[in-house]
């Protein structure tokens, strides 16, 4: 299994999953010219994507479906309420688009892919578990691990889950307090420390390859949020990567990672 993220941040999302011939974008939150762009390196054209799967509705993760709806004939499938308000502000998507269940398996080209929700600002938000020989899941924009989330990345061998942000930094850091409060409310964004601790939580169901997501430009840094994970999972066999808000990242589950 290849993992790419494409980007991962408030900047744009998009996360490219191969298995043999089978390709699964997990949203589409920068340019269509740029997931492009992107796949030719991989190899791969758009018309080559087995589907499209969207966590939820805001910009960060659909700014470039508008265009690929248009250009591009893979289907896209979200769950039932992000699909509906994904009808009422793409023009043309209603052609590519099919809902998927939460919570049950559904067979996609090669693989096996599961939806979960999980606590975002918004009126449904979903992960994804996909499975196709080796399973990767992916978890961002979360204000609190549950017990679906959990469940939905538990066994997985490789996982994204979001480490948003520093609580210090965010704490005293420019942004308003409205939106600090939001930010760290139940429906908001994961921290590093609970990153962490689920990352633990993982590593003690098997999982080996950990790579963290959606960090704030303003409240984290990479370096920060590595340190914070690495070090609750010292003594652990695994191997922990960080996301770039845009530059690709590749890991394969298969041999050793690597980071073209």
């Amino acid at each position: 299994m290849r993992i790419t993220s494409f980007a991962s941040g408030s900047g744009g999302n998009c996360i490219l999953v191969s298995v043999d011939h089978t390709h699964i974008l997990l949203d589409a939150g920068i340019s269509f010219r740029r997931i492009s762009e992107h796949l030719r390196f991989s190899g791969l054209d758009p018309e080559d994507l087995t589907a499209v799967l969207i966590t939820h509705e805001h910009s960060d993760h659909v700014s470039g479906l508008a265009t690929m709806v248009k250009r591009c004939t893979s289907p896209v499938y979200a769950p039932r309420t992000v699909a509906n308000r994904l009808r009422n502000s793409i023009p043309g998507v209603e052609a590519r688009l099919a809902e998927i269940p939460v919570g049950e398996d559904v067979v996609l080209g090669g693989v096996s892919v599961r939806a979960f929700h999980t606590p975002h600002d918004t009126p449904e938000s979903v992960g994804y578990r996909i499975e196709g020989g080796e399973v990767f899941a992916l978890a961002t924009d979360m204000g609190e691990v549950t017990e679906e989330i959990v469940s939905g990345l538990s066994g997985a061998d490789a996982v994204l889950i979001e480490a948003n942000h520093d609580l210090e930094m965010l704490r005293y850091g420019p942004y308003p307090a409205s939106l600090k409060r939001r930010i760290l409310s139940e429906r908001g964004h994961l921290s590093n420390e609970n990153c962490a601790s689920l990352a633990v939580a993982l590593a003690e169901r098997g999982t080996r390859y950990f790579i963290l997501g959606h960090l704030s430009r303003e409240n984290n840094s990479p370096s920060l949020a590595l340190q914070t994970v690495r070090a609750a999972l010292k003594g652990r066999d695994v191997s922990v990567f960080v996301a770039p808000a845009a530059e690709r990242l590749t890991v394969e589950t298969e041999g050793a990672p690597c980071c073209p």
